[in-house]
């Protein structure tokens, strides 16, 4: 198990920027690996209602089940991996494994028995380390709708917010108010 705080800034660009970027950063086709987002939460979004996400990742054969909550700065991740058998029951009937993801639910009064799985979207990634920090190009793809992300992790939050917005000024693209891929997910499937 593993946590940590997750800090990073967000732009939904248009196809032909995300590949004006990709040009920019010289990324390649062959650079991109794709990863799987299976999305859970209750039948009445009680995880949603709390401004939490709970997610199982997969890629490269495996599996990492993460919760997302609110943190004074960015957002405070808690990591899994699970086995392929655990998966399947959670996307099957939702029986979550014995874990800290588990003990965060039950200390957030979320009835385990009631988490269900809505779907899943697919990401395309390719990332660059430029201005100390990761630069993420992503094409994700889910319910009929493909969208281009550029996201900038980094550690320091400030630091980051100058960097991101150099970047995006040098590149002559705007910042748009970017929702959480989950939260795209969710406006999509209602």
């Amino acid at each position: 198990m593993s946590s940590e705080i997750e800090i990073e800034f967000k732009n939904i660009v248009t196809e032909s920027e995300f590949e004006q970027i990709k040009s920019t950063f010289s990324v390649k086709d062959q650079d991109f690996h794709s990863q799987d987002n299976y999305y859970f939460d209750t039948p009445s979004f009680l995880l949603r209602e709390k401004s939490c996400a709970l997610r199982i990742r997969h890629k490269k054969d495996v599996y990492e089940l993460t919760l997302k909550q609110p943190a004074d700065v960015g957002l405070l991740e808690t990591n899994e991996i699970i086995t392929q058998s655990e998966f399947n029951e959670m996307i099957s009937i939702g029986k979550l494994p014995n874990n800290e993801v588990r003990n965060k639910l039950e200390g957030m009064n979320i009835p385990l028995d009631d988490l269900t799985y809505f779907g899943c979207l697919t990401t395309k990634r390719a990332e660059k380390k430029v201005l100390n920090g990761l630069l993420v190009f992503d094409i994700s793809s889910y319910l009929n709708v493909t969208d281009y992300e550029i996201e900038y992790e980094v550690t320091d939050y400030h630091q980051g917010k100058k960097n991101f917005q150099l970047l995006m000024n040098q590149l002559n693209i705007p910042i748009r108010k970017t929702d959480n891929k989950i939260v795209r997910f969710y406006k999509a499937l209602f």
